[in-house]
């Protein structure tokens, strides 16, 4: 631009312009072509920043969706679920006559669990995340195990060589909600009566395994099917750790394997 306006000063306007004011003139054409020019640049820059800042939005409320499901789910799901094994049993119990106060302490128990879950959700919705809370990872799983065990009434054998400081606490949180996810899942589609579960290390890597004598999943892709959110809730959580699951399910049992390999334990 200030070749040509040198060019039309020098050609055509030096009758009529001084050379000061040619020269004044330069720096303020300069000032209003980049003007022209960068008004649409900005513009449109603009509307990039709004753009990427209504993704960053919609991405943050899908994760905030998605971990309310989980909580729900690690929470509430199961342990309504628990209790509706409960009341089957106290039924049975009520047929049979040998009804207990015992029992109704349970159920008692369990409703109390529900709405702890639900109050602790609620509660870490509005408190900021400031890192994942450490836990010592082979007495939380015996722990669980153990509860769930007596929830469920499923004979649990445990075969742990994994140590903790192989697992970084957000690992140590996600491997027990799928160990839990899978111990839920043998009460209520196996139908088993034993559940072993086995946790082993290698050069290559780790592997647990959580596996049952039942009848099996009637399903080609367990996955796959509709209302499945436990399974699928636990595709999620080990893909996003970058582990790898596998189901393998017939007549004689499942078998629920969690494994990561590639690095030396």
């Amino acid at each position: 631009m200030v070749g040509i306006w040198e060019i039309v000063r020098h050609q055509f306007l030096m009758p009529y312009l001084s050379m000061n004011m040619g020269n004044y003139l330069t720096p303020v054409l300069v000032f209003l072509f980049s003007i022209v020019l960068l008004l649409p640049l900005f513009s449109l820059m603009e509307k990039n920043v709004q753009e990427l800042e209504q993704e960053r939005v919609l991405k943050t409320a899908m994760e905030a969706r998605e971990a309310l499901a989980k909580e729900l789910h690690d929470g509430m799901a199961q342990s309504l679920f628990l209790l509706s094994v409960r009341i089957d049993r106290l039924e049975q119990k009520h047929e049979q006559g040998e009804m207990n106060g015992e029992m109704i302490g349970q159920l008692k128990k369990t409703v109390h669990e529900v709405n702890r879950y639900v109050r602790q959700a609620i509660s870490n919705l509005k408190v900021p995340v400031t890192g994942p809370q450490a836990s010592l990872l082979k007495l939380s799983v015996q722990e669980q195990l153990a509860q769930i065990a007596r929830e469920v009434s499923i004979d649990v054998a445990l075969d742990w060589d994994l140590r903790e400081e192989i697992f970084s606490p957000s690992e140590q949180a996600e491997l027990l909600s799928c160990i839990r996810e899978a111990m839920i899942n043998v009460r209520k589609h196996t139908r088993a009566g034993k559940v072993a579960i086995s946790g082993r290390a290698d050069e290559q890597g780790w592997r647990v395994a959580v596996s049952d004598d039942g009848a099996g999943i009637r399903h080609e892709d367990p996955f796959a099917v509709n209302g499945s959110y436990g399974l699928q809730i636990m595709k999620e959580r080990t893909e996003g750790m970058g582990w790898t699951l596998t189901l393998k399910s017939g007549d004689s049992g499942t078998i629920v394997e969690i494994a990561k390999r590639g690095t030396s334990v």
